[in-house]
């Protein structure tokens, strides 16, 4: 059911996108910042958003839970118009740019808690070299740290 106070309502305080969105004020203003949302000063310099920015903030965390880095949420929603309200069909174009990160993720972190309990990410820290998952220490070519925690890199016979 719609809150009567705000169905009239084209452009919405800060306070009032803070109350309907559930997230605080400095939030808000710290997404505008970084260009991710955005608004309008009316006469007495207060900002107003237009109504769309509760979806463009839904969407902002959603892709925030999913792991997905701010300046890429950013790139993405530059496609939408400021004033344009997202559709499901504009949520369905962002999800498909993401999935397949998204999919590269979740493989690696699966990778990761497999590994988890017997190797520390190779490169071995240290240690000449690590009978499990790096032979003859075969992964120093890359030089030192952990690369198996590095999704970029390519370990050979993986």
């Amino acid at each position: 059911m719609m809150n009567k106070k705000y169905a009239a309502q084209e452009e919405l305080s800060v306070g009032e996108v803070s109350s309907r969105s559930g997230l605080p004020v400095s939030t808000i203003h710290f997404y505008e910042s970084k260009g991710l949302i955005s608004s309008q000063r009316n006469n007495g310099n207060h900002r107003r958003y237009k109504r769309g920015v509760l979806r463009k903030l839904a969407v902002i965390k959603v892709a925030q839970k999913t792991g997905i880095p701010l300046e890429e949420i950013k790139q993405a929603m530059s496609q939408l118009s400021n004033d344009k309200t997202i559709t499901a069909e504009d949520w369905n174009n962002l999800a498909e740019q993401w999935r397949t990160d998204l999919n590269k993720r979740i493989n690696q972190l699966t990778r990761l808690r497999d590994i988890l309990g017997s190797c520390i990410g190779c490169g071995c820290l240290s240690v000449d070299e690590c009978k499990l998952f790096n032979p003859k220490d075969s992964v120093a070519v890359n030089g030192p740290g952990a690369y198996y925690l590095d999704p970029n890199v390519h370990l050979g016979d993986e």
